[in-house]
């Protein structure tokens, strides 16, 4: 499971949002193999030097997307991150696409939620809040 604030995750939606309004449009998180998937707003889980989300709007040349690293899943302060990563994510490096729309709808159920926690399976990406 990885845990995320939820104004850290609206503000990674946010500046996907505005990098695609002003670099024509959002990145494929597949690298072009499943062409057009993907492509709408919405958020990165990638695993890789730890596990963060990050922004996916097309970036002008030489910016930078907007990361947030999960809160069990830093490469700088969490000693373990490497074997939570493998046991949560997985060995290899990957991206799961989540859309904004799912994420919105679920925070504007729960007001008063402040973290967002997400789960793989083999077969599907579970989202829950929590209030800390």
């Amino acid at each position: 499971m990885f845990t995320f604030p939820i104004l850290a995750v609206r503000k990674v939606i946010d500046r996907g949002i505005a990098d695609a309004a002003a670099n024509g449009g959002f990145r494929n998180p597949y690298y072009g193999t499943r062409p057009a998937e993907g492509e709408t707003p919405g958020i990165w889980l990638v695993g890789d030097e730890g596990v963060y989300i990050m922004s996916n709007g097309k970036l002008p040349e030489g910016g930078c997307a907007l990361v947030v690293y999960a809160e069990q899943c830093h490469p700088k302060g969490d000693i373990d991150w490497w074997d939570y990563k493998r046991r949560h994510f997985g060995g290899d490096d990957g991206i799961e696409f989540i859309e904004a729309e799912r994420l919105l709808r679920l925070f504007d159920r729960n007001m008063r939620a402040t973290h967002l926690n997400i789960q793989l399976t083999e077969t599907e990406i579970a989202l829950s809040l929590i209030t800390r």
